[in-house]
């Protein structure tokens, strides 16, 4: 039994007031009954934790169950210690007080050198050579201790014997590995300090029970127990001690890590609130049980109609075609057709059948049925033998839909075994691997330019960054250039301007005297003229600045519109070149789902019912889980109304739920299409219905009864 925490762990009994109909949970390693499913669950994680240790090997950081795996395995070893070597070694280990690894060593060099037994396989070295041999008798009176050894031949069988020295002994192994020893010394006792090995084995070998007498083992217990290191303890443990101490349990609560088995899955409070699950319908015309025949025969006739020659029929038309009495339809005249020309193409065993009616090539509506019961008698299957009569009388039609179904399903069957058949699946796997790659190929591409764009970005927007630097650097220079120009030339202005009113001090002052007048009206008009080109200097030098900031403001804004211009159409462009990407990738997947050669079920719901999706028909399918009972749901609703009610808790709806999300576009596009169907279909009718008699206008076909004007549109 595996221990926990060193010692041995109990095991729960069974309650006592169980009646024959309780709903009682049991662990599947243990045995364990429990009524209460939170002690149930408490319990499994518990031995799910890596918390237990092997008895017998030791091993530890081990779950319940590999504990118990580990023990059944040591055990097994154990068995095939040898019996010669069992008393030995028990005397040895009786009342040790050695540790374990200390045990092994004095074990493995008693073994080796001096506990040699009688009946032990070895090899005696003589002449330079060894011999093998097998100890009849041990000479303890001789010193050395001498040995009487049986010569073995090539039977295996003792010849002669001889005495030898235990120094022409050659031990090449020890008989017994050291981990088997371990798990010997384990297995054998009941505990280990000292090792005290079990009643029943020191009974059997003669050992003594009894403790000798000049044993110190309570002084080595306590030794041990002083010495020994005291492991720190964390809060947790630490606060259950202290109230245990006070006597108030602490209930070990282990988080459930979901998801797990959907049967384990039990409702909670903080779980959202799931829809109800639409009941499905069930309105087949063949029997629940033989639906599943009737959608295997459908979805191979439809994925596999160009290889047949069968242009494609709807699952309804189908139906009614199977469930109809009337024995000369031509979807079921065409369907029997192909697979039969399909398999004397192959010149099977049906080929070789044919040929000795000596059939016509031309299979038509008054012969179809031949080729049939030709097939039936070449299959000899008992549940068809009581039907070939009525076939040959024309009563095709008379079959119950089940019979019906089992002669297609055996013609399925045939055409699968052809080799036509296995090249084209061959043809299919290598289109749908190469599609595969191509597509693996555009996305690896859409990877790469998304990188490469990302860098030019990243380039382009450091550039405009040091361009930006660049200009506004240039700018606040050009101005202040322009401003120390305006400021000289102010400065220069203003002397002049001084100079002009001190000239105009000196007339007032000087007006008498006319001559000093003239001189100075003359002198301020070279003033004056001098100020005005001053003027004209400082307002050309300010054009020209504002003329310059000008362009380079022009001219970055150019630059700034350039830049735009260029994102915009490389904006556009990448548009572009997504749509046509991803038109491409949706290409690929439609050309891949075309190339399907088998449909799979989307999975599973915690009652193992079943849930198909096939591409032809609007509809999903739910099969039970014994394959009786079949339903399906139509609307769109429904199907938003299924994924709601899946709890993701539970491994299969788990994995139900992201299937129906990941094909939920294709699957709710093809329940609404075939709602528009229906609806148009129903309109159709209602109008042939309500057609008055005087209206001359020919009369519109009923969409009930598509499936007696199919024509085989690809036919050979």
């Amino acid at each position: 039994m595996p221990l926990f925490k060193r010692k041995p762990f109990p095991l729960v009994d069974s309650p006592d007031d169980l009646e024959p109909r309780d709903l009682v949970f049991q662990v599947r390693f243990t045995k364990e009954i429990f009524k209460d499913y939170q002690e149930y669950l408490k319990r499994i994680n518990l031995y799910r934790r890596r918390i237990w240790t092997c008895k017998v090997t030791g091993k530890a950081n081990l779950t319940y169950e590999e504990a118990l795996v580990t023990e059944q395995r040591a055990a097994e070893k154990v068995q095939q210690f040898p019996k010669e070597l069992m008393a030995p070694v028990l005397h040895i280990i009786q009342f040790s007080t050695l540790t374990l690894r200390d045990l092994l060593v004095t074990l493995s060099r008693k073994l080796q050198e001096r506990q040699l037994v009688e009946g032990l396989e070895l090899h005696v070295r003589k002449k330079d050579k060894s011999f093998p041999c097998k100890i009849l008798k041990i000479l303890e009176d001789s010193d050395p201790i001498s040995y009487e050894v049986g010569w073995i031949g090539k039977d295996k069988k003792v010849t002669g014997s001889s005495v030898v020295n235990f120094n022409d002994l050659i031990r090449r192994k020890l008989p017994v590995s050291r981990e088997v020893l371990k798990s010997f010394i384990r297995e054998s006792t009941s505990q280990s300090s000292p090792w005290v090995i079990h009643d029943n084995l020191a009974r059997e070998h003669g050992i003594s029970t009894e403790p000798p007498e000049d044993s110190n083992d309570d002084d080595d217990n306590a030794r041990r127990k002083k010495n020994k290191r005291k492991e720190p303890e964390d809060d947790y443990s630490l606060i259950k001690r202290k109230k245990a101490k006070k006597g108030v349990q602490i209930a070990e609560e282990e988080p459930i890590k979901y998801p797990i088995d959907d049967s384990l899955v039990k409702p909670g409070a903080d779980e959202p609130k799931f829809t109800d699950r639409p009941p499905p319908s069930r309105d087949f015309g063949v029997p629940e049980e033989y639906v599943g025949d009737l959608l295997m025969v459908w979805d191979f006739c439809s994925s596999f109609g160009r290889l047949l020659h069968l242009s494609p029929f709807s699952l309804e038309d189908f139906e009614s075609a199977i469930c109809h009495k009337d024995t000369n339809l031509n979807l079921i005249m065409e369907s029997h057709s192909a697979f039969f020309q399909f398999l004397i193409k192959d010149e099977g065993d049906y080929f070789t059948a044919v040929q000795k009616k000596k059939r016509k090539s031309k299979i038509t509506l008054l012969n179809w049925s031949e080729y049939l019961c030709d097939f039936l008698e070449m299959k000899e299957i008992s549940e068809f033998s009581t039907h070939i009569a009525t076939i040959k009388r024309g009563h095709y039609g008379l079959l119950d839909p089940h019979y019906k179904l089992a002669i297609f399903r055996e013609l399925v069957v045939c055409a699968l075994d052809t080799d036509a058949f296995r090249d084209r699946l061959d043809d299919s796997i290598e289109q749908q691997q190469a599609l595969a790659a191509k597509k693996r190929g555009v996305a690896l591409e859409e990877g790469r330019k998304r990188r490469e764009e990302k860098l030019l970005k990243a380039e382009s927007n450091g550039k405009q960054v040091l361009n930006g630097n660049s200009l506004e650097n240039g700018g606040k220079v050009h101005h202040y250039e322009n401003g120390s120009d305006d400021k000289q030339n102010g400065s220069n202005y203003k002397p002049n301007g001084s100079n002009g009113k001190q000239n105009g001090c000196d007339d007032k002052e000087n007006g008498s005297n006319s001559k000093s007048n003239g001189s100075n009206d003359k002198q301020n008009g070279d003033v004056a003229e001098e100020e005005n080109k001053h003027i004209l200097v400082y307002r050309r030098k300010k054009a020209s600045g504002n003329r310059e900031r000008t362009s380079v403001e022009e001219q970055s804004s150019n630059e700034e519109h350039k830049e735009s211009d260029k994102r915009s159409r490389d904006k556009r462009n990448e548009a572009k070149e997504n749509r046509n990407e991803g038109q491409t990738k949706e290409v690929l997947q439609k050309e891949i789902e075309k190339l399907y050669v088998c449909t799979y079920s989307l999975g599973k719901d915690k009652d193992y019912n079943r849930y198909w999706f096939f591409r032809h028909e609007g509809r999903l399918f739910i099969e039970s889980s014994d394959s009786k009972h079949w339903g399906y749901y139509s609307a769109k609703e429904e199907l938003d109304a299924l994924v709601g009610s899946l709890n993701p808790k539970g491994e299969r709806e788990r994995a139900l739920q992201k299937q129906l999300r990941k094909s939920y576009d294709k699957i709710s596009l093809a329940l609404q299409k075939r709602s528009k169907d229906i609806a148009f279909n129903i309109a159709l009718e209602e109008a042939v219905v309500r057609r008055s008699t005087r209206v001359h206008a020919p009369v519109r076909d009923n969409p009930a009864k598509a499936f007696l004007r199919y024509v085989n549109k690809w036919k050979e």
